[in-house]
């Protein structure tokens, strides 16, 4: 034993010592046929576009560092997001970007960021993973805050980020306008980011706000609205100086040329993605309209493409007999706030069917309530 604990603290030596009691970042999720847990589209990108993206493919030459897809892509990018090319920069996901963010910021030991909670479960693996501490102040029962305590919170030299989720996940709900802009402005010395990684189902966005305050970040991503999970591509809006100082810190070539061109064919075809969130959001309010029919559940309403609801204590026995019927959702448990919450993933109409006919048949199945439905 002695010599295996030797041994383990001759490897750290060579790391961080604040590495010894930090875990690898892990998704803990059950691997089912239906997937309704990672908020993933069910539209699959290289399936609607296959002969245009291979076609971009083939313009790529792999063995070169530079092409012109990059600037072409630079370009679209930022048509796209209405803002101008100097006011954005991309890579590997909106967790890259989160990365990026968090290392810019900073400045030593005593150096963290604060959060609201609950929210993105890896903006606390993330920092930490950099050595930015991070600090967490509750939402009320409404997922709603106040600002004054939020920057209360912040209101140290040592805290060079305020993080805003918006629309918030786990929660679904959106923040209040007033309230973002009053936290932007209470925090003019550092930064604040805001996570818009679900901005093309809420609609709500804060990038034209971008010249009015110089220390607004806003980070978005392609896994969701886009459908590109497994294709790794996120992006930050913010001032050209904001943006010059998040280069600094990234690899130069941080992007593979497969996903540019594969994520400029998608933006050539944006309306694909669009009309998928549009239908994303019909289906959305059908799931939550018959989820909320049911007697014993209680859903939020969501800006986002999923839905957390609970049935109580039963919550988990639901889970459990959800997973064991090849569809896996995800735990959200964990704070106080989300105490026996689930969340479902809105998929396609096939599938949320699935979804809902399975949670009634654990109604009946259970015969927890003769009057589970309030019809």
């Amino acid at each position: 034993g002695f010599e295996r604990k030797d041994k383990k603290d001759k490897i750290m030596h060579y790391f961080r010592k604040d590495l010894i009691d930090k875990k690898p970042v892990n998704v803990n999720v059950p691997h089912k046929k239906v997937m309704m847990c990672l908020n993933e589209s069910t539209l699959n990108p290289f399936e609607v576009l296959k002969k245009e993206i291979i076609y971009k493919l083939e313009q790529v030459p792999l063995n070169r560092y530079f092409n012109n897809i990059t600037l072409e892509l630079q370009t679209t990018l930022a048509e796209y997001a209405q803002v101008h090319e100097e006011n954005i920069i991309y890579g590997n996901g909106a967790d890259e970007m989160l990365f990026t963010v968090f290392n810019s910021v900073r400045d030593n030991n005593d150096s963290f960021a604060v959060s609201l909670s609950p929210s993105y479960f890896d903006y606390k693996s993330y920092s930490r993973a950099v050595g930015l501490n991070i600090k967490f102040m509750n939402l009320d029962e409404n997922y709603d805050f106040s600002v004054d305590k939020y920057c209360e919170l912040a209101d140290d030299d040592n805290c060079k980020l305020v993080i805003l989720c918006n629309p918030n996940n786990p929660t679904g709900n959106l923040l209040d306008d007033e309230k973002v802009i009053e936290v932007i402005k209470q925090n003019s010395q550092r930064i604040v980011m805001i996570d818009e990684t679900y901005f093309e189902f809420s609609g709500k966005t804060f990038k034209d706000r971008i010249d009015e305050f110089p220390n607004l970040v806003i980070v978005r991503s392609f896994s969701k609205a886009f459908s590109a999970a497994g294709l790794r591509f996120g992006y930050i809006i913010s001032r050209k100086e904001n943006i010059n100082e998040f280069k600094k810190i990234m690899t130069i070539f941080h992007s593979s040329m497969m996903i540019q061109a594969t994520v400029l064919t998608m933006l050539e075809n944006k309306e694909i993605f669009l009309e998928q969130v549009a239908e994303t959001n019909r289906q959305k309010k059908i799931v939550f309209e018959e989820l909320s029919n049911l007697h014993a559940v209680t859903v939020k309403k969501s800006a986002t493409n999923f839905l957390a609801f609970t049935i109580g204590e039963n919550t988990i026995d639901l889970f459990n007999f959800l997973s064991d019927n090849d569809i896996a959702l995800r735990n959200i448990g964990a704070h106080p706030l989300l105490k026996n919450y689930i969340r479902v993933t809105i998929c396609n109409e096939e599938e949320n069917k699935l979804f809902v006919e399975k949670v009634r048949e654990y109604f009946i199945l259970t015969q927890r309530d003769s009057n589970t439905e309030k019809i």
